[in-house]
């Protein structure tokens, strides 16, 4: 196992919304820009971990700006995090067009992947090392995000998530109490 920088597992996708990618309205159904940033961070994953990745949660998926027939799609993914076998990646959407005109983010996510071995199983997967302001303020956030997806799945007790509980006792939030 051998750790790298954030920017290392960096990655950038582009693809062109063609007519069997859209709904009748004209615009990128979400399944393919899904699909589209699965695959974006997988191979920011198996940059990093050169090995076997499975998705095993996708959130915090946001759609700002629809993408229209005809548009590029540019998808931009590195890892933030590696927890033991899992590894948080973010991606950002970018839409562009061919008149030249700048790109617009339109969508933004995390993912996670667990690094597996041939038969399937968790196997731990090197560190990831932040750099920029970005990557380690991700890197920092990562822990709650990880908690909040634990609970929400059912694998983690509310009053375990000392990482968000810290965000509320902390001073960083105050009730309205």
């Amino acid at each position: 196992m051998k750790s790298h920088t954030c920017s290392f597992t960096r990655n950038t996708m582009t693809e062109i919304v063609m007519p069997n990618d859209t709904n009748p309205l004209g615009n990128l159904m979400g399944g393919n820009l899904l699909k589209w940033m699965d695959i974006a961070s997988s191979i920011s994953v198996m940059k990093h971990t050169n090995c076997l990745t499975v998705t095993a949660a996708v959130d915090s998926v946001s759609f700002r700006e629809p993408i229209h027939l005809g548009d590029l799609v540019v998808i931009e993914s590195f890892v933030t995090r590696v927890f033991k076998s899992s590894l948080e990646v973010y991606l950002e959407v970018f839409k562009r067009k061919f008149d030249g005109t700048p790109r617009i983010k339109s969508n933004s996510a995390y993912y996670t992947f667990v690094a597996i071995d041939k038969n399937g199983k968790p196997i731990p997967a090197a560190e990831v090392i932040p750099e920029t302001e970005k990557e380690k303020n991700l890197y920092a956030g990562a822990k709650r995000r990880r908690e909040l997806r634990l609970i929400l799945g059912g694998r983690m007790k509310p009053e375990d998530a000392t990482e968000l509980k810290a965000l509320f006792d902390g001073g960083i939030y105050q009730s309205p109490d």
